[in-house]
């Protein structure tokens, strides 16, 4: 089977996930499992940060409609999609989805499954399965609903029509758009400064924010109390507090453990 995603584990402690499947990173379900796989080692062996990206001109076109038919193949199609994104939004790090080009049904669902956007100004955005007659499949209606909101998620889902970066940015999409010649290098500081910071404690912050929002304040508030503590049984809390108390806030050379 072909090379779909390739997973780079860089010296600096940023693990990249390159989609590659010309020409426009349809999300069939052999990319998807090796996703799902790719995602899966991270869980369990976690980086310190992770960049999940695309080509140049299509992070992801969505799925592949060839695999399209009727309710007992969406039901597949569905399957592998929950699967693979829910892998990836699983992660325990902070994950950036770098956002070059076209990123529509499929594609835009898997930039939601992480935690950070950052895009390039010629990059496009959408939801465009109402077109085909059918509903987001790939976490569309939940994901991108609890990012900007029912009323604007429901706009672009109704419609199918496509955002620029600008309007992406405007309405919470997506976190940064810059030019596209600085994209790929922004797109990687990002990622390695996310890199440099205290790796398992921004996991477990990442846990107490996304678990937190699945029930009501108050059990969320506990979730929170309980992390806090844990947060203390870290090796860069000690770090982290000692660094302080000696040199002030900012300087402290964490290890991500």
């Amino acid at each position: 089977m072909a090379d779909l995603v390739h997973l780079e584990r860089r010296d600096d402690g940023v693990a990249v996930i390159t989609l590659d499947n010309p020409k426009v990173n349809a999300l069939s379900s052999a990319l998807l499992h090796q996703l799902r796989d790719a995602a899966r080692s991270l869980i369990d062996d976690p980086p310190r940060s992770v960049l999940v990206t695309g080509g140049p001109k299509v992070f992801a076109a969505g799925a592949d409609i060839s695999e399209f038919g009727g309710p007992e193949e969406a039901e597949t199609v569905g399957g592998a999609f929950l699967d693979a994104l829910e892998a990836v939004a699983a992660i325990p790090r902070a994950t950036v989805a770098a956002i070059g080009g076209y990123a529509l049904g499929g594609g835009c669902e898997l930039a939601l499954a992480c935690d950070l956007r950052i895009a390039s100004d010629r990059a496009r955005f959408g939801q465009p399965e109402i077109l085909l007659g059918i509903i987001p499949g790939g976490g569309g209606t939940q994901r991108l609903a609890r990012l900007v909101g029912p009323a604007r998620a429901k706009d672009l889902i109704f419609s199918g029509r496509q955002v620029g970066a600008e309007e992406a940015l405007r309405i919470g999409l997506v976190d940064r758009v810059v030019p596209a010649d600085e994209f790929e290098e922004s797109a990687m500081a990002w990622a390695v400064e996310l890199a440099a910071g205290p790796g398992a404690v921004v996991g477990l912050a990442k846990q107490a924010i996304d678990e937190g929002l699945d029930g009501d304040l108050a059990a969320g508030l506990r979730l929170e109390q309980r992390l806090f503590a844990d947060s203390f049984r870290t090796e860069d809390s000690q770090i982290g507090v000692a660094s302080f108390r000696e040199h002030g806030p900012g300087k402290a050379a964490f290890t991500g453990r």
